[in-house]
């Protein structure tokens, strides 16, 4: 297996949004290319959901079980999902932490980045508790 494309711990937090999605009522799919990142490659989407309303919500997941590269990928993962909504590739974005191997949880969660990336406020950034709450009631 690539290991840019090793999802083992990555499916970890798949299987715990997922369900919540379903039973909030939305459709989704997973490993959805949108486009195009700023440097050129491909952009795939963990989870693409849809409501009933046509809305399209971009799903990022990152999962940072001990230390490691993972927080560093966050801010570009905004720049990418900020720059998909501006290119209406969707309604809205999230990108979501789960783990607990995040230094920078309290940071990012609080909005650290808002004022190092220009267009963060079109990116929410949740982390796995509180996201799968919102999908599981249909409130995203």
């Amino acid at each position: 297996m690539n290991a840019a494309h090793n999802t083992r711990t990555g499916g970890v937090l798949e299987a715990m949004v997922l369900p919540a999605l379903a039973n909030g009522g939305y459709r989704y799919q997973t490993q959805v290319r949108i486009g195009e990142r700023p440097n050129g490659r491909r952009h795939f989407l963990d989870v693409l959901a849809n409501d009933d309303d046509n809305n399209e919500y971009l799903i990022s997941l990152k999962w940072q079980q001990v230390s490691g590269t993972a927080e560093q990928k966050v801010p570009y993962e905004i720049i990418c999902l900020a720059e998909a909504i501006q290119k209406e590739n969707g309604t809205k974005a999230y990108l979501v932490l789960g783990g607990a191997g995040w230094s920078l949880r309290d940071y990012y969660l609080g909005g650290g980045l808002n004022r190092h990336l220009v267009h963060a406020d079109l990116v929410t950034l949740m982390d796995l508790e509180n996201f799968v709450a919102l999908a599981n009631q249909g409130k995203l």
